[in-house]
């Protein structure tokens, strides 16, 4: 067995091992997050558990640091970062400009004179959250699939279907139904489908980012800006669907409309760099 057969095998063994302990350790956390005298507990160890895998796999199951994409690369991908500041807010924008032109939600009386101050602490929490995810998910799920050298399509695929997987826990036992409620109307056997729709629909477009720029961080700003704003415009109150039309309108990553727009950005960029590889 040559060296690429080994390294590849090495891969191979330590993204199954990354799964199995990220899931298992998401619904060991459960318990912990039902517990009064520990409460929040298990949401911490489920929300740490892929980078602190991610980061003991690189240390000690030779998958290294080389590919960790830690650094900012500010030179030459400029263009990156402004696309990962600005490409939900645009996005979301026509999301909800198209539901509300269909009749589908109505927005809070000085929506934007109420969105804008809770939107500053609710990116800056965030922020820090996704550093937590990014740097496992991009920094190297991601990597590692694309490492294999099978089609860079199929990677982003995998790294969404896992990406979703993770969130089953999160949505069936950490998360209060309060604010379960307060984001979606949804009942769970549809909102689940749509979560997967949407963080493959998400892997392939901050994948494609990953790639250009060889960082994490555009994808750290992408996913939090789109969670800020989403979370902020949705458990405020701030927009209003008709009954079950959230479905469609949503400006977070399951909304369909927005599976449609953020994959529509995804494997176009994906295009590109392929008919120019």
């Amino acid at each position: 067995m040559n060296a690429v057969q080994t390294d590849a095998k090495k891969t191979l063994r330590n993204l199954v091992i990354f799964v199995i302990a990220i899931n298992l350790i998401g619904w060991l956390a459960i318990p912990l997050n039902q517990n009064p005298e520990a409460q929040g507990l298990g949401m911490l160890i489920w929300l740490a558990a892929p980078l602190v895998v991610s980061l003991l796999l690189r240390a000690f199951a030779g998958d290294g640091w080389e590919d960790f994409g830690l650094g900012f690369h500010f030179k030459g991908n400029g263009i990156w970062y402004v696309v990962s500041i600005l490409i939900y807010p645009l996005m979301i924008g026509i999301t909800l400009l198209v539901g509300r032109v269909f009749g589908a939600l109505t927005f809070a009386n000085g929506m934007l004179g109420l969105f804008l101050p809770l939107l500053i602490p609710a990116l800056v929490t965030n922020f820090f959250k996704n550093i937590f995810e990014e740097f496992a998910w991009r920094g190297y799920l991601a990597s590692k699939m694309y490492s294999l050298k099978f089609n860079t399509m199929i990677g982003h695929v995998l790294v969404g279907l896992v990406w979703g997987g993770w969130h089953i826990p999160y949505y069936l036992g950490l998360l209060d139904q309060a604010t379960y409620q307060s984001y979606t109307s949804q009942p769970l056997a549809v909102f689940l489908p749509l979560v997967f729709l949407g963080t493959i629909a998400a892997s392939i477009l901050y994948g494609e980012i990953r790639i250009r720029t060889n960082s994490v961080w555009p994808a750290v700003l992408l996913h939090t800006i789109v969670n800020a704003v989403a979370l902020t415009l949705l458990t405020e109150n701030l927009v209003q669907f008709k009954a079950g039309l959230d479905a469609f309108f949503s400006p977070g990553i399951e909304g369909i409309l927005m599976i449609i727009l953020t994959a529509g950005v995804g494997v176009w960029l994906y295009n590109r760099r392929a008919k120019s590889a």
